[in-house]
């Protein structure tokens, strides 16, 4: 597919029409059917009893944490090599998603390690890497609003969004790497996983409807972006206009 052809705002309009219902219907489905069994038709652990369910809140939510960041580094190459119009629109619009992403996994986290480790917070190297990604996605929205001219701000946070990759190895290996509170992989060994069907399916549900939402929500926001930069487009030419008048 030739993504040059989605840099008209038409063209990527009338992309999103067709894709937006699609992503908002399937994250309903998905994450009714994901919550319904994970709530009523998964069994509680035997060593953490019912306190397991918030894995399929919190688990998802560390996957799509990483997986918008990633989506947000490809944005700001695209901004910085292609310079593809729509680039820095798209890094706008999936910043704040995936900081929400990544704040409801420290803090359901949170919730889980309390009873589990005894504590709210460990400077466990998980977690504090994990922190570390929330800070680097508020300082790509803080620096790309920094700065009078967008395409100044578009820069800068785009090399930052870059620079950031290298912190997604170190979420994702950490648990190799260091003595960590965290359980090794168990869903990644696609080979035989270390999780019950009864578990597992509605754990990838759940994933499921996380992705569709992101790309739902994304879309959503990038077409109010185009819209803002049509507008702040009409106000600079009429100011023009005034001054030419």
């Amino acid at each position: 597919m030739n993504w040059h052809r989605y840099a008209s705002p038409a063209n990527f309009k009338r992309l999103s029409d067709r894709l937006l219902p699609w992503a908002a219907g399937g994250a309903a489905l998905c994450l009714g059917v994901g919550l319904w069994n994970a709530l009523f038709v998964s069994p509680a652990d035997y060593q953490q009893g019912e306190t397991v369910r918030i894995m399929y809140v919190h688990v998802p939510a560390a996957w799509m944490a990483m997986f918008a960041y990633a989506n947000l580094a490809l944005a700001g190459a695209a901004t910085l090599v292609w310079r593809h119009p729509l680039a820095d629109v798209a890094g706008r619009a999936i910043a704040p998603v995936g900081a929400a992403f990544t704040f409801l996994c420290l803090v359901t986290g949170a919730l889980w390690g309390k009873p589990m480790w005894g504590a709210w917070w460990v400077w466990d190297a998980r977690l504090t890497s994990v922190l570390i990604l929330f800070f680097v996605y508020l300082a790509y929205m803080a620096l790309n609003a920094a700065f009078d001219e967008p395409e100044r701000g578009a820069r800068a946070s785009a090399v930052l969004a870059l620079v950031g990759v290298v912190n997604l190895p170190v979420i994702k290996f950490s648990v190799d790497w260091w003595n960590t509170l965290h359980q090794p992989a168990s869903i990644s060994r696609l080979d035989a996983p270390a999780i019950h069907s009864s578990m597992l399916l509605p754990l990838l549900a759940m994933a499921a409807g996380y992705t569709l939402f992101f790309v739902a929500v994304t879309l959503v926001r990038m077409r109010a972006g185009l819209i803002e930069r049509r507008i702040d487009a009409l106000q600079q030419q009429h100011l023009a206009d005034a001054e030419r008048a």
